[in-house]
This record gives C-alpha cells, structure tokens and sequence, in this order.
C-alpha cells in the first residue's frame, strides 16, 4: 500500500508540473484581434498593434530592451528628436513623436539584480519605465484635430522642456515639463485656438504610460493598470485580457478595458516593482480611463541567443485618459495641469504621497481587501525592524518568531487536544462500531464523547486556519514589496525571487535549496502529527505525503516566502516536541480500554 500512495502522489505531481503545456496542446491560445486605442463614444480610433522598426537613440540614453515600437502618431520614417534631462534620481527622455515622455530611467535601481558578483553587466542598466512603448506619456490621441502629424518641438527649459505644436486646423498645443522631487514631474497642457473661427474637437485619450515588462527575462505576469475614483482603486491585469477559465483554459480575449464616469482621480501602469501614475488637476478630471494591451518588439535572434530566458513575446498594458470634446472660441484656451510619478512602488514614498495629494496613491501597493490588511501590517513591521538595524532576512525570521508567540498557546492546546484525540481513538471507535447502523445518533454519541473529555475535532485545524491570513499576507507583501529586491540572506542574493544556486546540468532545472528545506520540515512535522480519529490508513500516507505538493507550488516562489515558511516549520516541530516532553516526560501513558457500553458514567 505505501508503494501505490507514492507511486499515486508521484503521478499526480507530474500531472501538476506540466499541466500548463497540456492545456496549451488542448486549447490552443486563440489569435488576438488588432487592438486599437479607442476614444469612447469617437468614431476615430489608430491601431495599437506595436510593429519594431528601427530608431536613432541619443547616446544619454540607454534602452536595454529591443528598439521602441512603431508610433501610430507620426508617419514611417519620420526624424524623431530626442531630449534628455534628469535630476538626482530619474533621467527623463522626451521624444518630438507626440510631445510626451518616451523613457523614465531610475538611476537608483538597476534593471536586475546580480548574484554575489554575477552578470556584473547587468549593473550598468537602470530599471525603466514606458521602455519600447509605442506612445510617449501624455502624447494625445484622436485624430487629425488634435494630433495633425504628431511631431513636437522640442525645447528645453529652467526647470525642464516644453513641448509645443501648432496644427493646420489653427489649433496651438503646449506641454511644460517641470522635474521635481520625490520621482514626482509637474505637467502643464494648454490647447488654444489661434484661428479666426470656433474650433470643435472631438473626444481625445491622453496616454498616461504603458506597462512595460521589467528586464528581458520578465514574462509580463505582474504588468497591469490602477485608477482610482475617489473611493477605490481598480486593478486590471495581464489575465483580465487574457480572459482565461479558472486561470488556465483559453477563451476569447478582451481587447479593451473602459471605466469612470468623470472620477477618474489618477491612473497608473505598473510592473512587479515600479509604477507610473498620471494624477489631473481636481478641476480637470477626465471622463473615463482605457486600457488596451499592446505588443512590443521581439527580440532578436542575436539576444534569444545571449539570454535564452528572454521573453520571446513581450507584450505591454496601454492606459489613457479620456476627455471628452468641446468647442474653442477664437482666442481661447483650456489648460489641464498633470502630476507625474515614476518611480518605485515603495509603501513609504507612496504614503507621503497620499498624504500630499489625499488621493491614496498607497493603493498602488495592492493592499486591498482582508489579505491585504495582513499585508500592510506585515511591510510595515518589517520594514520597523529594519529601521532597528535587522537584515531583512532576519526581520522576516523575527516576525515569524513573533507571530509564533502569538499563537503559541493556541497551538500548544491544539497539540495536546490532538494527542488526547490519539489516546481516545480505541473508544471512538468502538462507538463507530456500535451504531454504524444508525450514522445520526453515531455522530452524536461521538460529539457527546469528545465534549466529555474536552476535545475537539477542529483542534488540530483551527491553528493552522488561524496561519493561512498570515501566509497569504506574506505572499502579497512580497511579491510587490521593493524592499525585498537584492536583501541578501545567507547564500539567496535576492529574496524577491527563487534561491537558485545553479541550474542542474542536463536537466536546466534551478536548484533552490530553501524550498527543499522547507518540504523537509513540512514532512517532518506531518510525521510528528498525530492522526485525526477515524482516518483510515490510505488517507494517512496522503497526508503523511500531502506536503511535498506544497513543495511543487512554492518551488519557485520568493526566497523570502519559503524562508517564513521554513522557519515557521521549525518552530512549530520544536513547540510539538517541547508539548510532549512536558506533558509526558515518562513516555505516551496507555490508551483505556475500548468500551462497547457507549458512554463512561461520571462518578
């Protein structure tokens, strides 16, 4: 029997591994319809369907992925300027093909992170933002009205560039660019009619980013929009256009996503780690926010060849701002103000901005709902620990160690409760026996029984139940906590990501020892688990094994989440052995003697 459960686990594991690549020989992925960025209730839309082609770069500048897409703005083969300018922590390129930012590079982040010493190349490029999008950020689109042929001239300023166009039509567009602190830009546009007669524009989309993957070898999973109403934010990822059934069955895509009724308080594209949010003016909010997803340049064959993990179709999420169109009298004018952030999604940085703004720009962070409460609450003790001078590999064991104590009495009386379950388990059985007949009065006999001898069925589960906020917690605050990216701890280089040591020759496969740590423990303790009463044998070798698929899931998640959960292990096997020690230093005492008379009467 122990050789078929292993043999069953082992087949169902090997179904888990590669059940994607079934699904994707199943249900092939259908072809994506052209997507286009479409103007609500405008009947003028451009294509959105990214093409590369080749393009002159500034030698300031520094794009480490393939060549920008084609602008749907500006003819094939138009000249494009470019203009640089930066400060102490971003470096801003500004493109004549819309009048819009094109790049943000952070000069405090790199692009990735080397492992002691490793792919030191990787060191001279920065983390960006809008890399290889096909839009510059806050280039306008709706036709010939507004964007004529879509070239800018480009100026630069005392406190940064401008941007200004004067179309056929007599409409005179502006963009002021102002640097400033905290990865923070002022915007200032001004359209003003300079003709003799009412100029009537249509609706326009104000293009507030794209989110671009990370580094070449980012699969886009973590890509996706914000936009918040005032009241809460919405978030549209990679898998909303994807629109697969439960997560992995291909259905039809959707090509676009439109929200907001006049509420629209900011929008924001963001990777794993950085964000971009265009935050308007309370006097000028757009009427609604779109997104649609984009494709962007493929790789080279010479870079597939360098890196074979590089994304061979990467792809991005397009957002913009829709205002609706109006009339200019001869002479007027309409100035819309904009604040831009770029930069890291850090849960400090965003609170003060908050804070300045009242406009929760912290929900940027994702921290919504019960397991985000868990979340916000771990981050910030953490990063308290921090401040107190821990690594942040040893903050993460110290909150472990904490919430160990936290539920060490509760735990302590679920092993004891178990323990009794164990030793009552001849008696419950003799019960099951004797009204097997009648399975009501069984279950109530039983309940009657266990309530006599203060135990409980849901003893055991109740801790582990009371956990699962926590791990939860633990996996949303890291897979977007920025803090995490490069925290060295013992031999992991980066606890956001796996701690691969190398990859096994002939098998290119990672070798991550703490999630084999982690199953170590986990099937450590389910050996020192007593069994729940009434299981029979094939249920306890499945639950005996039950935690080398916890193995599998978290195989090649954070280091730094396998690291609580190992952690966790160990303090839960040294509590279950401290328990037994004190509660019986002698050795187990002998189970009583089964009785078929139903229950002891109380003396």
């Amino acid at each position: 029997m122990e050789r078929k459960t292993i043999i069953i686990l082992a087949a169902c594991f090997g179904l888990f591994l590669l059940w994607p690549k079934l699904v994707d020989q199943i249900y092939p992925p259908k072809k994506l319809p052209p997507r286009t960025n479409t103007v609500a209730t405008a009947t003028n839309s451009i294509e959105a369907k990214a093409n590369a082609t080749p393009a002159s770069l500034s030698a300031t500048t520094n794009f480490p992925t393939p060549p920008p897409a084609k602008n749907p703005l500006t003819a094939p083969g138009t000249p494009e300027e470019l203009l640089v300018v930066e400060n102490a922590e971003a470096r801003y390129t500004f493109t004549s093909h819309g009048g819009g930012v094109k790049l943000v590079e952070l000069t405090k982040y790199p692009e990735a992170v080397g492992c002691f010493g490793a792919n030191k190349s990787e060191s001279n490029r920065l983390a960006t933002l809008n890399v290889a999008a096909p839009l510059s950020v806050l280039a306008i689109v709706g036709g010939e009205a507004v964007q004529g042929d879509g070239v800018f001239k480009l100026a630069r300023t005392a406190e940064g560039v401008r941007a200004e166009k004067l179309l056929t039509n007599g409409l005179f567009l502006v963009k002021d660019f102002r640097l400033g602190t905290n990865y923070l830009m002022a915007a200032t546009v001004r359209l003003e009619n300079r003709s003799a007669q009412p100029l009537t524009l249509p609706p326009q989309e104000w293009i507030a980013g794209t989110a671009t993957p990370m580094s070449p070898e980012d699969d886009g999973l973590l890509l996706g929009t914000f936009w918040y109403d005032g009241k809460s934010a919405e978030h549209t990822d990679v898998a909303w256009f994807a629109n697969r059934t439960l997560g992995c069955i291909p259905g039809t895509p959707r090509t676009q996503f439109l929200a907001g009724q006049n509420n629209v308080i900011w929008a924001a594209v963001h990777n794993q780690f950085f964000a971009l949010a265009v935050m308007p003016a309370t006097n000028s909010l757009p009427s609604q926010v779109v997104a649609v997803e984009v494709s962007l340049p493929a790789p080279s064959r010479e870079q597939m060849a360098a890196n074979p993990k590089t994304n061979p179709k990467p792809s991005g999420i397009q957002t913009g701002l829709v205002y609706p169109g109006l009339t200019l009298a001869p002479g007027q004018s309409v100035e819309r103000q904009f604040q831009i952030y770029a930069g890291p999604k850090e849960y400090r940085t965003l609170t003060r901005l908050a804070a300045e703004f009242r406009n929760n720009m912290e929900l940027l962070m994702d921290y919504s709902g019960f397991f985000g409460w868990f979340a916000q609450a771990l981050l910030i003790s953490m990063n308290g620990l921090h401040g107190l001078g821990l690594s942040y590999g040893l903050a993460i064991i110290a909150i472990t160690i904490i919430i160990k104590l936290l539920f060490w009495p509760l735990t302590q009386a679920s092993t004891r409760s178990m323990k009794r379950m164990s030793a009552l388990q001849p008696q419950m059985k003799a019960l099951q026996e004797k009204f097997k007949d009648d399975p009501t009065k069984m279950n109530r006999k039983l309940m009657e029984f266990m309530k006599e001898h203060k135990v409980s069925p849901l003893g055991g589960c109740l801790p582990m139940l009371l956990q699962i906020p926590v791990f939860f917690g633990f996996y949303r605050m890291i897979q977007s906590a920025i803090e995490l990216r490069g925290a060295q701890f013992l031999w992991a280089c980066d606890l956001s990501k796996p701690d691969t040591l190398f990859m096994i020759p002939g098998l290119n496969f990672p070798f991550n020892p703490l999630p084999l740590l982690m199953g170590a423990t986990m099937l450590w303790q389910a050996r020192l688990t007593p069994a729940a009463p009434g299981m029979d044998p094939m249920q306890q070798k499945i639950m005996k094994y039950m935690p080398l698929m916890f193995l599998f899931i978290l195989y090649n998640f954070s280091a730094g989440l396998t690291l609580y959960w190992t952690v966790q292990n160990l303090l839960t096997i040294a509590q279950m052995k401290l328990t037994k020690a004190k509660d019986d230093p002698a050795g187990p005492a002998p189970a009583a003697p089964a009785t078929t008379g139903g229950l002891k009467k109380k003396k």
